[in-house]
């Protein structure tokens, strides 16, 4: 594990969000058979969450800006540096009971993403990086998988909600790398899916239609585990495209020839 001040700033702030949103899921689940049902209650375990994380970090980083799913831009007074922060990233899993979501910090210092942290209450997995220190699962480095046979990888995706327009071409995509895989997944946070891309878990992960707070703490990750981000398109910051496309090099080169296959016409 990294031991600078910053990952204890941003671990500590996440591990405050944490005990909340592990109180709300455990009432969630009993939400499930309410007529009503839990949207509002997850609503408001979501601004929770972020309402902690905001007030840790401004304690310990004042006059950073902030980038939050809920509230939106806050401006600071030190124009170098925000935080890009989703308090539950994996809404609709949350919502449905479903124990696979996860709190994402990412800093981003001079328009560079430096650090990220993403973690996993149910699972208690803390996946950390820092720019030039590594990635790191709680104590173990992590190092993206080394596999290099499109036919024996496990690939993650998005999928376009309803009402997006890039349901003809994520169909498109999807039958390219599914004709070619080991097997394609949905598991429904993109940050967990980038961590998961570091720590070899997953092979590859692509999706379009994105958020900076979805994607900002896993760009670092996936980057200090030894993996290639870019965009859809092979752009070199899907921050500002709000796409992203990673795996290791041979394989991510790969996946990036598959979704600019031309569509059929």
């Amino acid at each position: 594990m990294i031991r600078s001040p910053l990952m204890t700033v941003m671990t500590d702030a996440v591990m405050k969000a944490a005990r909340s949103l592990k109180r709300d899921f455990g009432e969630v689940e009993n939400l499930q058979v309410s007529r009503k049902g839990p949207g509002n209650f997850v609503s408001a375990a979501d601004h929770r969450a972020e309402e902690i994380l905001r007030g840790a970090l401004e304690k310990a980083r004042p006059g950073y800006g902030l980038v939050l799913e809920e509230t939106g831009v806050v401006e600071g007074t030190d124009a170098t540096h925000r935080w890009h922060v989703d308090p539950l990233d994996g809404t609709t899993n949350f919502l449905h009971g479903i124990p696979h979501f996860c709190i994402s910090v990412g800093l981003e210092r001079e328009g560079q993403m430096v650090a990220g942290v993403i973690y996993d209450p149910i699972k208690d997995e803390m996946f950390v990086a820092e720019r030039g220190k590594g990635a790191y699962l709680n104590n173990r480095r992590l190092r993206v998988a080394a596999r290099r046979d499109m036919a024996d990888s496990v690939v993650y995706c998005g999928l376009p909600h309803l009402g997006r327009p890039a349901h003809p071409r994520f169909l498109h995509e999807m039958a390219a790398v599914m004709a070619v895989s080991g097997g394609l997944r949905r598991m429904g946070s993109a940050a967990l899916d980038m961590a998961y891309v570091a720590a070899g878990r997953a092979d590859l992960y692509w999706e379009r239609d994105l958020q900076t707070w979805d994607i900002a703490a896993g760009l670092v990750i996936v980057r200090e585990a030894g993996g290639f981000v870019t965009d859809c398109e092979g752009g070199l910051n899907p921050m500002s495209t709000l796409s992203v496309c990673c795996g290791n090099e041979v394989l991510h080169r790969e996946l990036l020839g598959l979704l600019k296959k031309p569509l059929a016409r």
